[in-house]
């Protein structure tokens, strides 16, 4: 079974709390247990980055709000975590030091999980599952479900684990 991770986080790329810490090691467990377990996630400017070879796998563009915007997906080169890492690049928005506290957090995510969708859809093969992790990656299963440029990834099977209920990624009806 083929298993794509979805988070903001995941140790030791990016860390904020236990959210990284599952993230990091589930994938790793999934992958002993005989499936094939692969994490995708924001580019932010972490030391991992920079102390690590990646390479790139994917360019693609997505419309969003009449603007279009270009991403880039790279993969880390080593394998060093025991699982595939990919990184979400979107030039301005996801390229920053932290993870969160940003007042444009609600775009950033937003972004990231088009970009996610729109190049899973580029794939010649389908996961068989799609875990996404937390409000981050949330609105993944409602794309696939009900998006007209993504509902051929209906059969895609979904899984949104709440890691931390106290976090639900409130927003203003405006953005």
């Amino acid at each position: 079974m083929e298993i794509l991770h979805v988070s903001a986080e995941c140790y030791p790329v990016a860390k904020v709390g236990g959210l990284g810490d599952v993230v990091g090691a589930l994938p790793k467990y999934q992958q002993k247990l005989g499936h094939i377990a692969k994490v995708v996630m924001p580019m932010y400017r972490t030391r991992f980055l920079y102390e690590n070879q990646f390479e790139v796998v994917h360019k693609g563009s997505f419309e969003m709000a009449g603007y279009r915007r270009e991403y880039t997906i790279i993969k880390e080169h080593s394998n060093k975590l025991g699982f595939d890492l990919y990184l979400v690049d979107i030039l301005g928005v996801l390229d920053r030091e932290k993870v969160y506290g940003y007042d444009d957090d609600t775009y950033r995510f937003v972004s990231f999980q088009t970009a996610v969708v729109d190049w899973v859809s580029k794939w010649q093969h389908r996961p068989d599952i799609i875990h996404v992790h937390d409000h981050h990656c949330a609105l993944i299963p409602f794309m696939l479900q009900y998006c007209y440029a993504y509902n051929f990834l209906n059969t895609v099977k979904t899984v949104l684990t709440i890691h931390n209920a106290q976090y639900q990624g409130w927003m203003g009806w405006d953005q």
